[in-house]
């Protein structure tokens, strides 16, 4: 039994050797999900939504544009009225044939009709779009991390119940060996319990290796070193919130901002109903200029006021915000199915909390019962009334209660857990 009470004591003294340092089931999301790549992502769409934002805003900066040509004409406007036939001593002259003219215009837009801020507009949404999905992938990771901590914790009860059992086989091999030189036990009956302690060593090392495979995966999730279940701090169920209202899942809030986004489309399509109003100023050299009738090439400029209005985006309206609609009544589906699924997994995370709750009511009776009826087997084994096989039958079976019990308990507090995530911690 002095080595039982050794090996319990173990974890103690490592946390003391590490300065106490644990981690709850919450710091352990918090930490994995500051430290997982994809955090980063909320800085690279950061950095997008500002770049978008700039290019947008270049639409009130005065646009600039240089064209230039040069053309040969099969023919070229004259008047229909020969003058010097008429005796009237006039030359109007012709333009030639060949012309050519290098342009610069300047425009600056005073009025879009709400098209730079309808695409401001989306451009944000489309943003927060990107960040509520990167909240859904994040929110996922806790799926991961919950599972790696209790199976970490699980499998220290395991690891507990068989060294317990230990215990109890390292006593029964000293009385037994006692009992084998006076000549009252049987060589067969020693090597018995000797096979029952490589056997269980053998699950031991499986545990610890499994466990040794949890912390490590768990370490890289959270970049803090978990050595073992010491590490963490095994949650209490009067010490969780029990929630109840609402479900609040960050997939309900990337619901929310794609429809966002949908309405600020729409908010596009009646801006591009709306006229366009611009200064304009042009400025150029060619052959021939602003008068027509000039022959020679000479530099040329006008400017003004420019408004234009594209009538044909009132064909297509009806349908581009139908369509939108419908996309609408698509992510509403996909809500309420959301929801659906939800309510599901909720009833079922519930039940299987009540199964568990209900089942350790009964776990700490059968411990008691099972451990009476082992001392009393051990107590009817050492006064020759009782098999070693029947022993270790009891044994046995002790230790599968407790195992059983301990189970329950982590599998209690993962179905809370479970129940706190799906609704949406």
């Amino acid at each position: 039994m002095m080595k039982g009470k050794v090996t319990m004591l173990i974890p103690a003294l490592l946390v003391a050797a590490q300065g106490f340092a644990q981690w709850t089931l919450k710091e352990c999301y918090e930490k994995a999900e500051a430290n997982y790549p994809l955090i980063r992502q909320y800085g690279l769409l950061e950095q997008t939504k500002g770049y978008t934002l700039e290019n947008i805003a270049t639409n009130y900066l005065p646009k600039f544009t240089l064209g230039s040509q040069a053309t040969y004409q099969s023919d070229v406007t004259t008047l229909p009225v020969d003058f010097k036939a008429l005796g009237i001593p006039v030359d109007i002259p012709s333009v030639s044939k060949g012309q050519y003219k290098v342009v610069a215009d300047v425009s600056q837009a005073i009025w879009d009709g709400g098209q730079t801020a309808a695409q401001r507009s989306i451009a944000k949404a489309a943003n927060e779009v990107e960040k509520k999905r990167t909240d859904v992938s994040l929110y996922a990771v806790r799926e991961k991390v919950r599972q790696l901590f209790f199976g970490i914790l699980a499998v220290n009860e395991r690891l507990k119940i068989l060294d317990l059992k230990e215990a109890d086989l390292h006593s029964n091999q000293s009385v037994l060996e006692a009992l084998l030189k006076n000549g009252t036990a049987m060589q067969s009956d020693l090597d018995r319990i000797r096979i029952a302690r490589l056997q269980l060593e053998q699950s031991r090392t499986e545990q610890a290796e499994t466990q040794k495979a949890f912390c490590r995966a768990l370490s890289l999730f959270i970049r803090q070193e978990v050595s073992g279940p010491e590490a963490l701090v095994k949650p209490s169920p009067a010490m969780l919130p029990q929630k109840e209202g609402l479900v609040s899942r960050p997939e309900l809030r990337l619901f929310e901002a794609q429809t966002l986004l949908i309405e600020k489309h729409s908010g596009a399509i009646t801006a591009r109903l709306r006229p366009v109003v611009s200064l304009f100023a042009q400025g150029g050299y060619g052959r021939p200029g602003l008068n027509m009738l000039e022959e020679s090439a000479g530099f040329f400029a006008l400017g003004g006021l420019r408004l234009s209005w594209n009538f044909g985006n009132f064909y297509t309206r009806k349908n581009e915000q139908r369509i939108l609609q419908s996309n609408i009544r698509s992510i509403d589906l996909q809500r309420e199915t959301f929801l659906l699924n939800t309510q599901l997994q909720l009833t079922q995370d519930q039940a299987e909390v009540e199964k568990n709750r209900r089942l350790l009511l009964r776990d700490e009776e059968i411990v008691g019962l099972r451990e009476r009826i082992k001392q009393a087997g051990e107590s009817k084994y050492k006064n020759g009334v009782y098999t070693l096989h029947e022993l270790l039958q009891d044994i046995n079976a002790e230790e599968e209660a407790r195992q059983t019990k301990a189970l329950h308990e982590i599998q209690y507090l993962l179905h809370i857990h479970n129940y706190l995530h799906t609704e949406g911690e």
